[in-house]
């Protein structure tokens, strides 16, 4: 009997130094024999992770740069002309996070493609993953303006350093040869490596006008999609239905003050 009773005790003193020693606490470890029968150590450590872990939820969320968006329980789904719902939502179990496949919202303006975008990844960053959310337009701005192939170097190492990486509004802007040639570089880069969404207007056939005389536009397109979700939305713009709304309701408002 008292084997076994003390079996789960020094199981549960391990973890306890597992877990000072995950989070680099040498001074309580130097002294370990002292404090590991001391009743206040698990609180401590519960403290500290609990702490921490706080402080990198934080940490990840500014450098996510995602800005304020609109939950997808706020999305009215009986707007759009064509929308998987199902495909969407079954985006959010991050299975596609896991396979370092890609996504593809691909849509005309105000259809909630950038949306999407933005809570996946929200809900990334919330289940611990690393994430970076930027425009497209200044994305391929800021490496095309590097003035040495260092600086270049230095650049794409930060948009490949997330493990999910959202580039908003491809095509909305015309771009370059050189833009195109740094969108392949991005994405070749995390190619079955790390997940990479993409909101853009045009849809592929599209692209050469978005990149006109870009050589690589065939081959960006195939690494984008080799291992990816493309999800196509349609219909009309959801931001004009809500302007047209509040407009609604203003002159509604004004010919009740006139009463």
């Amino acid at each position: 009997m008292q084997a076994t009773t003390a079996k789960p005790v020094c199981s549960a003193r391990s973890d306890l130094r597992g877990r000072a020693q995950k989070l680099g606490l040498w001074g309580l470890l130097a002294h370990w024999e002292d404090i590991e029968a001391e009743p206040w150590l698990e609180t401590l450590l519960r403290y500290e992770e609990e702490e921490r872990g706080r402080r990198s939820l934080e940490n990840r969320l500014q450098r996510a740069k995602i800005g304020a968006f609109k939950p997808v329980a706020d999305f009215d789904w009986s707007w759009p002309r064509k929308v998987d719902r199902e495909q969407i939502e079954d985006l959010f179990r991050f299975e596609f996070l896991s396979e370092a496949a890609n996504v593809v919202f691909v849509g005309s303006n105000g259809l909630g493609k950038t949306m999407f975008a933005q809570n996946l990844a929200h809900q990334a960053i919330l289940r611990g993953h690393t994430a970076r959310f930027t425009n497209g337009s200044a994305l391929l701005n800021e490496l095309a303006a590097q003035e040495t192939g260092h600086a270049l170097s230095r650049a794409l190492r930060r948009y490949f350093e997330p493990q999910l990486l959202v580039i908003d509004e491809i095509g909305y802007l015309g771009s370059t040869a050189k833009h195109a040639d740094l969108l392949f570089e991005v994405v070749t880069r995390r190619n079955l490596v790390k997940s990479t969404i993409i909101t853009t207007n045009k849809a592929f056939s599209e692209w050469n006008q978005v990149f006109p005389n870009a050589g690589c536009i065939v081959s960006l397109i195939d690494r984008l999609i080799h291992k990816a979700e493309v999800v196509e939305i349609q219909g009309e713009s959801y931001r004009l239905k809500e302007a047209k709304e509040r407009e609604a309701q203003r002159a509604k408002a004004r010919k009740a003050r006139r009463r």
